[in-house]
């Protein structure tokens, strides 16, 4: 996607650029004003617009529910979205910048995995589901959780395959969580000794 807006810039010249820039803008305001009802936005203008990337509240809800940024990032994953910047600029907010490349219909298709997760997130407030058993608290889940023992009291289905036809085509995450805390603390580092370089 980045390439095609590069050579659109590239072919038109300074107007590229512009029509690149506000495309971003309009995108971006776009998936704020659809989302606004579900999800407290952070730095909007006089007329709740925002510029190019539209940042998610989740502190309170966090405080409600005991879900947490991590919870709604790692659930985007079972829906087939990498997850947005997480506590940037703000701890507890997920910054969501759609660029001018994303299409109407995969700006929808954000829309409404962020709707159905709040969705989610109210039955985890409303007692539904358990603040550490719910499809949030579990996310992403892998194939081998799928085939393997299910003790959650969420389906399958809701867990792994969250949109309709879905198991059409599924993107797998590898791994369930990592412990960021752990890694942040602790590098691993892959590359050669620096010796090696020495030479």
């Amino acid at each position: 996607m980045f390439a095609r807006a590069l050579a659109y810039m590239l072919s038109h010249g300074g107007n590229g650029l512009k029509q690149v820039a506000e495309d971003a803008v309009l995108n971006a305001n776009y998936v704020a004003r659809k989302i606004s009802n579900h999800f407290p936005l952070l730095y909007t203008g006089d007329n709740g617009m925002v510029s190019h990337e539209a940042i998610i509240d989740i502190r309170d809800i966090n405080k409600e529910t005991g879900i947490t940024v991590d919870d709604v990032a790692k659930r985007l994953i079972d829906y087939g979205f990498h997850a947005p910047t997480m506590s940037f600029p703000v701890n507890g907010t997920l910054m969501i910048e759609p660029t001018e490349s994303e299409p109407k219909q995969e700006l929808d298709r954000f829309v409404s995995a962020m709707i159905a997760i709040r969705e989610e997130i109210d039955k985890v407030a409303a007692g539904e589901w358990a603040a550490d058993n719910n499809p949030l608290f579990n996310a992403p889940h892998t194939a081998k959780q799928m085939a393997g023992e299910w003790d959650h009291p969420y389906s399958r289905d809701i867990g792994c395959f969250p949109v309709q036809n879905q198991e059409r085509q599924k993107y797998w995450a590898p791994v369930r969580r990592v412990n960021n805390v752990f890694g942040d603390r602790n590098l691993v580092c892959t590359c050669p000794p620096i010796e090696s370089y020495s030479q």
